[in-house]
């Protein structure tokens, strides 16, 4: 592709927000090979918001459909941003539209929806994509550099966390996020991505055990008006149950004999945004803590960890940041802009960044939480006695 780049968002919310800049930003970082960027449309069912959100980041108009953006024939490159549970209907649209897709993780609800979604741009040979975004941080990337080269050994075992504070306030208001049954929780909404992570710098997980899923929060109040992200609105007097899993836990093992137990909460007090983990291996450790993305911890030796600042040697700093210097900082909302330009890279034909995760590695991500599921559901509790 040669001409320009027709992009819209579909779904306005925080995650929406993301996408928007990250496309708005593309063009900024790394070469200047990549076409001019398009922004053509934001959809979304609230229009104010729709609007809102397509002034704020330059895009040309606002749409209060999906449809409108699947019939529109000066849009190319679509990301898809809203509830879960509406994904497989229009991703499936988009594909048939010759349309390409970067869709936010999960992928679907299930595996059956996610394999659906899979035969369907594979059919219609669009560019499908899946934003597991922390694979783009540079201190993961860093990191992931460190075990793979081979320094400290063979990968042992990894213990991770992600936890989150966003449904900690029991008045929160009730939405899509608190709906679904057992493992659309946080399990789907932070383990997905705490999964992928573990499985970007240790490799495939091969079985899941010692699950367990645990609902706190029993009911929600409903909301008076539109929830946007984790936002609290006015809520009425009327409260709804809470289908799915405030905590979740489980251990893994990785196709090359390593071990691990990852968590991830939505209701860990004290705990805005809190990705991290740590990879023993033989002859060392490494460590990281997403407070401080552009950074990794390292051990080889009897005096502990040491500090690592990820430098220009590094992933997503040299072009990667206006002032791409040694130690200036990174954060999250910068992955946003790498995975968009990755994703108009090979839309359009380019190389520059590695790939973001295929439609398979989301419907993997899928099977692995379905795995976690079952575990818990079926777990066999031995009491401890004397």
């Amino acid at each position: 592709m040669s001409r320009d780049i027709g992009v819209a968002v579909i779904g306005a919310g925080m995650a929406g927000r993301a996408h928007a800049h990250g496309y708005r930003s593309a063009g900024t970082v790394f070469s200047a090979s990549l076409p001019p960027v398009r922004l053509v449309s934001v959809a979304d069912i609230n229009e104010e918001l729709a609007a809102d959100t397509a002034r704020r980041y330059g895009f040309e108009r606002s749409d209060t459909s999906w449809q409108a953006v699947v019939k529109a024939d000066d849009i190319d490159v679509v990301s898809v941003v809203v509830a879960n549970h509406l994904h497989r209907e229009i991703v499936e649209e988009l594909a048939a539209a010759g349309k390409h897709v970067l869709c936010e993780k999960p992928l679907a609800p299930t595996s059956t929806d996610a394999q659906a979604m899979l035969d369907a741009v594979e059919a219609a040979g669009v560019v499908a994509r899946v934003g597991f975004t922390f694979r783009r941080t540079p201190g993961i990337a860093a990191t992931r550099q460190q075990i793979e080269s081979g320094a400290l050994g063979r990968p042992l075992y990894v213990n991770a966390q992600y936890w989150t504070d966003y449904g900690s306030d029991p008045q929160a208001p009730m939405s899509w996020r608190y709906r679904g049954g057992p493992g659309s929780g946080a399990l789907a909404d932070l383990g997905s991505h705490l999964a992928d992570t573990a499985e970007f710098l240790l490799g495939p997980v091969e079985s899941v055990n010692g699950a367990a899923l645990t609902t706190v929060i029993g009911e929600r109040p409903l909301p008076l008006g539109h929830v946007v992200g984790h936002a609290h609105v006015e809520v009425s007097d009327r409260r709804e149950p809470v289908e799915n899993d405030d905590w979740a836990s489980f251990s893994v093992r990785f196709a090359n004999g390593a071990t691990g137990d990852l968590s991830v909460s939505r209701i860990a007090s004290g705990h805005p945004n809190t990705l991290k983990f740590e990879v023993f291996c033989e002859r060392g450790a490494v460590a990281f803590d997403v407070s401080r993305a552009g950074e990794f911890q390292v051990a080889t030796g009897a005096d502990g960890f040491r500090r690592v600042i990820v430098g220009v040697d590094h992933p997503y700093i040299a072009g990667g940041l206006a002032m791409d210097a040694t130690g200036i900082g990174t954060g999250h909302n910068d992955s946003f802009v790498y995975q968009a330009r990755a994703f108009l890279d090979e839309v359009t034909g380019r190389d520059e960044l590695p790939r973001n995760a295929s439609f398979a590695d989301g419907l993997h991500a899928l099977l692995l939480e379905e795995a976690v599921v079952r575990a818990a559901t079926q777990d066999v509790r031995i009491p401890v006695t004397v």
